[in-house]
């Protein structure tokens, strides 16, 4: 449940909020991450990202131990794909990708993408809160065993920083590339 200190954010705050609390398991209703999880079962799943401000990280995370789940969006069209690993260490982080004009086993090139980075067990979440400070330059989709999944990978860089979505302060994510997983198939809202 939101407390009341959020309601006076921008109402996109609050509905993208609202979003990836309902979409993130918390660390009581879900299983704590072990190396032994897997981002891709044919092992080539990653993150990289380059992190600057009140975040300040080098993102290097294989396929082992790394968490990624991906779902399409309805609005706009596209996908919707996150990225956590299990916490060794600081910053224990939940990247949340929103890719606009995103369809099921389609490349694209040049759309924007939305961002939001959450640092879990604490309040701190930044959130650029649309599509036009992040930008993918390729993505492309390839086919996995399970009807209506694929392996998507994708590069792009942000032009500007994801702002604090309560209080100040924020972080650049000016390069990242990613391959997770989508499954088309899982419920709308």
């Amino acid at each position: 449940m939101l407390s009341p200190k959020y309601l006076k954010l921008h109402p996109q705050c609050v509905a993208l909020l609202v979003l990836i609390l309902a979409h993130s398991p918390t660390q009581a209703d879900s299983p704590a991450l072990t190396n032994n999880d897997s981002c891709l079962s044919s092992g080539d799943g990653y993150l990289r990202a380059h992190l600057a401000g009140d975040i300040e990280a080098h993102i290097d995370w294989p396929n082992s131990g790394t968490h990624c789940d991906g779902e399409p969006k309805p609005k706009p069209p596209g996908v919707r794909l996150s990225f956590r690993r299990a916490a060794v260490g600081s910053p224990d982080l939940l990247f949340v990708f929103g890719l606009s004009d995103v369809f099921e086993g389609q490349p694209a090139r040049a759309i924007g993408a939305n961002l939001t980075i959450i640092q879990q067990g604490t309040s701190h979440i930044f959130g650029t809160l649309g599509d036009s400070r992040c930008t993918v330059d390729s993505l492309t989709q390839r086919p996995l065993k399970i009807a209506h999944s694929y392996r998507i990978e994708a590069r792009g860089f942000c032009t500007q920083p994801a702002h604090a979505v309560r209080g100040d302060g924020l972080v650049l994510v000016s390069t990242f590339d990613f391959a997770g997983v989508v499954n088309y198939e899982f419920p709308k809202e």
